[in-house]
């Protein structure tokens, strides 16, 4: 009896509320975010709730992964990396987390409170870089495109001293933690820092003494997910509002250039390894 009745109240619970527990057509979504793209996601979930789209938003600090969260269940997909990052957390935990749709590219930059220009960066001199292996790489890419350094031939994104090539100025590469970046300035030559953690800490990207171009593929930011629910309507519906023109002018509006909006596709970056290639 007890059966039957739980069956008659779901019932009853799924005409009036929508269905009992989840089913294929969400109404809500959870995002895992960080901090510093938090204006962009309020911005975001207004439109969304204006098209009949609730969306909760999970922030998290930098000690905590939403890849990790993410394959635990706990959200239903997060916004925070770019491909290059996604594709080393796939390879190193086994696990099948996709992109769905492009959201920003954050320019990394070169930051200095001595020197104004890249050539004023003297012989020897010590240059912090982020120390995780996505971003420690792609500051080397950074420095080669500022002609300091040159990578190795078959340079694959990741960081580590023995990626560099050519070091013509002999610098002194110091990998820190990437939210320490900003502070460390006062102790190096300049600093390689991330654009969210530039932001925080109250840089412009024009405060750079050099930066990438905005064509940077490998780092272009994604939404992303499980790859059960890539293909769900309402992950889909996410996509679309945030790639609409009302939340790519409130970007360029809000962050002054600091966060470059795109709307390019998924296949469009899935060649992002090219870009690792060595340069003379």
């Amino acid at each position: 009896m007890k059966k039957v009745a739980l069956t008659l109240l779901c019932a009853l619970i799924a005409m009036f509320a929508g269905g009992c527990g989840k089913t294929e057509e969400q109404t809500g979504l959870t995002i895992g975010i960080r901090g510093s793209e938090s204006r962009t996601w309020d911005f975001v979930k207004e439109q969304a709730e204006k098209e009949g789209l609730q969306i909760e938003l999970v922030p998290f600090n930098a000690n905590v992964n939403p890849n990790t969260v993410l394959l635990d269940g706990e959200i239903d997909a997060n916004a925070f990396q770019h491909v290059a990052f996604l594709d080393q957390f796939n390879s190193k935990n086994n696990s099948q987390i996709v992109p769905v749709g492009s959201t920003i590219i954050a320019p990394l930059g070169i930051y200095s409170d001595t020197f104004r220009k890249i050539e004023e960066i003297p012989d020897g001199a010590k240059i912090a870089v982020p120390n995780d292996d996505s971003n420690w790489g792609r500051a080397l890419l950074l420095l080669q495109e500022a002609g300091l350094i040159q990578v190795v031939d078959n340079f694959d994104g990741f960081g580590g001293a023995d990626k560099i090539k050519a070091n013509p100025k002999h610098l002194e590469i110091i990998p820190v933690d990437g939210a320490t970046t900003p502070r460390v300035m006062k102790d190096v030559a300049a600093s390689i820092i991330n654009n969210g953690v530039a932001v925080e800490a109250g840089f412009l990207l024009k405060d750079a003494v050099f930066h990438e171009s905005k064509t940077a593929k490998p780092y272009i930011n994604v939404i992303a997910t499980t790859k059960e629910k890539a293909n769900r309507e309402d992950v889909k519906r996410l996509v679309a509002i945030y790639q609409s023109k009302a939340v790519s002018d409130f970007i360029t509006e809000t962050y002054k250039g600091n966060y470059i909006p795109t709307q390019g596709t998924i296949e469009e970056l899935a060649d992002f390894k090219q870009a690792f290639k060595s340069k003379p």
